[in-house]
């Protein structure tokens, strides 16, 4: 029996490429793991008007963690447009897969790291080593949505004082999207992002929010994070999110750890990838308490499906994620260091870092190195 059993889930452009090199790269490492195919993505949305069918959650309940390349989303009238006609009739309405995993398994914490690898010509910094907290369940992406608005709802909402501007335009021209934010949620990813500098020597943590405009859910957060800092010798720093993108690009060696709700931690996330290379260098992992979702930052980009073009490392770090994830430090320790090493050499890479190797070629390399 294979030591681990891996949720294969390749979704749609891109990430068959990329989940293709991290195949190169797995099989040539002392890793005993079963994959286990799921289906997920654009195509089955598109025939079965569900992009996260039940058969591959039923495979993801059955596994150890599951690796996912990506998959193509689009806004819900293009969505519409797109879903096989036979269909039509049937009320489907399109959700992001990977959001809806991450409610459904409760992959409370995202942990991005950003790190700048030397040699690698799009480093902002060779000095650049952050990583961000997202919470991942709540905020903004939490999914509670309105539009046309419900009466209901609208007379719900007419109790606040400051929905007066809003009460002439009719209800079938006003758009919801809410912020919704718990003390739990709060408390629960402030405190592995401490948890994690504690552990790791990091220097501080940083809450990013807007508390001064977003008052209520911005203040809980920020209230909460006061409240768990005392527990830590790690400093607390605040900054709003506008603000922090402005310092991260003029002095990024100041920040080390980074936490944030779901949507400015998505922002900032990516931000901090820009700095170090782009998303394709970018790693992700959705973790829960029981289970864990790994998947680079980036999308699916259609245009490049199947052309073998963009760059793996992406993915290849976010198994470097599984592997510490599993406890296979070792197994974490020697792809990064094969990783650092392909970088380093200036000698293969994609278009991106200009050079003109494939996907495949690259994941090659770091299996050669390895």
């Amino acid at each position: 029996m294979p030591q681990y059993k891996i949720a294969w889930l390749p979704g749609d452009g891109v990430g068959k490429d990329v989940m293709e090199a991290a195949r190169i790269v797995l099989d040539a490492m002392p890793f005993d793991a079963e994959y286990i195919f799921g289906d997920i993505g654009w195509e089955f949305w598109c025939h079965e008007g569900n992009p996260l069918p039940n058969r591959t959650v039923d495979i993801l309940r059955n596994t150890d963690c599951a690796l996912f390349g990506a998959v193509t989303s689009k806004p819900r009238d293009e969505a519409a447009a797109e879903l096989d006609p036979s269909l039509a009739d049937q009320a489907y309405v399109y959700f992001s897969p990977i959001v809806k995993l991450r409610q459904l398994f409760n992959l409370h914490t995202n942990l991005r790291p950003c790190k700048a690898y030397p040699g690698n010509p799009l480093n902002h910094r060779d000095d650049i080593d952050l990583v961000v907290f997202r919470e991942n369940t709540e905020g903004m992406y939490g999914g509670v949505e309105w539009f046309p608005l419900p009466e209901k709802v609208f007379m719900a909402m007419c109790d606040h004082p400051k929905m007066a501007q809003w009460k002439e335009k009719g209800l079938e021209n006003i758009a919801v999207s809410t912020r919704i934010m718990s003390r739990q949620g709060c408390e629960n990813i402030v405190r592995q992002a401490f948890e994690y500098a504690k552990k790791h020597g990091r220097r501080s943590v940083t809450l990013v929010e807007k508390p001064n405009v977003l008052r209520e859910t911005g203040g809980l957060m920020t209230r909460v994070a006061r409240e768990v800092a005392k527990e830590y010798p790690i400093p607390l720093r605040e900054a709003n999110i506008d603000a922090i993108c402005m310092w991260l690009i003029k002095n990024p060696q100041d920040y080390d750890v980074l936490v944030a709700e779901n949507m400015f931690g998505d922002i900032v996330s990516d931000l901090c990838a820009g700095l170090v290379g782009g998303l394709g260098f970018a790693s992700s992992a959705n973790l829960g308490d029981h289970y864990a979702v790994f998947e680079p930052t980036h999308g699916s980009a259609p245009k490049y499906a199947g052309q073998y073009k963009v760059n793996p490392m992406a993915m290849l770090l976010t198994v470097r994620l599984m592997f510490d994830w599993l406890g296979e430090k070792d197994l974490a320790r020697r792809l990064e260091g094969a990783v650092a090493n392909v970088i380093a050499g200036r000698q293969v890479g994609t278009y991106d870092v200009g050079l003109n190797n494939t996907t495949l070629e690259v994941a090659e390399e770091v299996a050669r190195s390895v």
